[in-house]
């Protein structure tokens, strides 16, 4: 099974590619690699590096960021990120000091960023 995230932006490559009338030869010839690397990175069968994902966006004229564009959110890893500063639980800190020290440090942070 194919990585979802691979196979989206194979997608927009292909799309790209095929709006502008290029040939995968053609891409191909710009990154040094056979067409067929071209179909694979197309079908999401194997990951475009960002040094090539980087070389096709130049080629296609495009920025990077346009083959993440409208990947679905259920589609990123399910991993439980640390939460950000103001979200932090200081009072599991059993030092009273060092508790009211980063209490006092989150506040200047969340002042900061707000």
């Amino acid at each position: 099974m194919f990585d979802p995230i691979d196979v989206h932006v194979g997608a927009r490559v292909k799309l790209r590619r095929k709006l502008l009338g290029m040939s995968q030869e053609r891409l191909g010839a710009t990154l040094n690699v056979t067409f067929q690397q071209i179909q694979k990175y197309e079908r999401g069968a194997n990951r475009i590096g960002a040094s090539n994902l980087y070389k096709i966006s130049c080629a296609l004229g495009v920025s990077p960021a346009f083959f993440f564009e409208g990947i679905d959110p259920d589609m990123l890893p399910v991993s439980s990120p640390k939460p950000p500063v103001s979200e932090a639980n200081p009072t599991a800190i059993g030092d009273r000091k060092v508790r009211q020290a980063v209490e006092d440090l989150i506040q200047v942070l969340v002042e900061r960023t707000s």
